[in-house]
């Protein structure tokens, strides 16, 4: 391994991930000499620093004393895993959005490929306490967007997130998980095998080396790296103080599509999807078609529109189904008032009485004609697909 990439190794171990400062230095002078500075207490020359960045050399210089990149390299090769940074072929250019804040380098467990998994990319997140109306929502988009070849993109929480990963993998489609922890620490570990079957078919990715646990602050910061690999961000669920609205923000001033699907309104993981959607430039999607041609090509992913129910009525030729459309919802009525009603005459109001009787819409009784039940609560046809807007409850 080059001194280049065992440096950026270890500013995984000793900064918390996207320092702006030491991102300045790296800029400036390259990670090797951003870890001796480290070591030595002293910027390099041009760098300019206030004195709580000045303090943070300090910090970073106790943590220094216990970092092992050489074994963090091991052990990430013994689970066939590797670190990539900025330059390598897979390292994804849409990171250098992030400006100050881009990871140093990124660790990565996984058969899949980071960068050309995320030109297709979507982001879908959402709250660890979801509902089984998101769940199924998460899942959905996920399995029905990994279909199509885009790659879902989450955080590997409970919730939304693991419902969107385990959605893109019954598809058999490609899915990452951005954690906040080691990619050999399962976390939360009632996720472990979904982390498991991931690292085995798609992608783990970490800013922190083998071995790390996690704490609050790095959920926060781990969500831009989500919202910079992927082409828009779809919120399913979230409460008023949800970590994914933070993704969504994240989305927003890297210039990525923002979408979030509506809820309840009683519903108090929604009211985080409410509020952003009441925001310019968030987009309200209900279909994965509406995903796709919010994040895809222009002119190529365009929506169809949502298919309405087509009823047996809808299938009648015009003039008969005007003659169907005559009769009063209640009660009889004769022929002759047909004929007024529909604008045709006697002979074709008696010919179509017997296809729409024939037909079952219409039955004969003392007092004339009348609809039969069925007629006025037609069921739509079966053979005809509908979409749900948005997605139901599951039974």
């Amino acid at each position: 391994m080059s001194d280049e990439r065992t440096a950026r190794a270890t500013l995984t171990a000793v900064a918390e991930p996207g320092d702006t400062f030491l991102n300045r230095i790296i800029d400036h002078s390259g990670a090797e000499r951003a870890l001796e500075s480290i070591r030595t207490g002293t910027l390099p020359d041009g760098v300019i620093a206030d004195a709580k960045e000045v303090k943070r050399l300090g910090q970073w210089r106790i943590r220094l004393i216990a970092a092992e990149p050489d074994q963090d390299m091991a052990v990430c090769a013994r689970f066939r895993g590797r670190l990539i940074c900025p330059g390598d072929p897979e390292w994804p250019t849409t990171l250098d959005d992030l400006g100050d804040g881009r990871p140093y380098a990124l660790w990565l467990r996984g058969p899949g490929d980071l960068r050309y998994g995320c030109l297709r990319s979507v982001a879908v997140v959402g709250s660890r306490a979801a509902s089984p109306y998101g769940l199924r929502a998460a899942a959905d988009f996920a399995s029905e967007l990994a279909d199509r070849g885009w790659t879902v993109i989450s955080g590997g929480a409970l919730g939304i997130d693991a419902a969107a990963h385990r959605g893109a993998l019954a598809a058999d489609g490609s899915t990452v998980a951005v954690l906040a922890n080691g990619v050999d620490v399962p976390y939360p570990a009632s996720n472990e095998g979904l982390f498991a079957e991931m690292a085995r078919r798609c992608l783990l990715v970490s800013e922190s080396p083998p071995g790390t646990h996690p704490h609050r602050l790095r959920f926060l910061v781990r969500n831009r790296v989500i919202a910079a690999l992927s082409r828009g961000t779809v919120l399913i669920e979230a409460e008023a103080r949800s970590g994914a609205l933070n993704t969504a923000g994240w989305a927003a001033r890297l210039g990525r599509v923002v979408m979030a699907m509506p809820g309840s309104v009683t519903s108090r993981t929604s009211v985080g999807c409410h509020r952003l959607l009441r925001e310019e430039g968030t987009t309200l999607v209900t279909r994965t078609e509406e995903i796709i041609e919010a994040v895809g090509s222009i002119g190529t992913d365009l929506a169809p529109p949502p298919h309405t129910p087509v009823l047996p009525r809808d299938r009648l030729e015009p003039v008969t189904r005007a003659v169907l459309e005559a009769f009063p919802a209640r009660g009889a009525t004769g022929p002759a008032q047909l004929a007024v009603k529909a604008g045709v005459d006697l002979t074709t109001i008696n010919a179509k009485l017997g296809l729409l009787a024939a037909a079952g819409f219409v039955e004969r009784v003392s007092a004339g004609w009348r609809l039969t039940k069925s007629a006025k609560t037609p069921k739509p046809l079966t053979d005809t697909p509908t979409h749900p807007t948005p997605p139901p409850h599951p039974p």
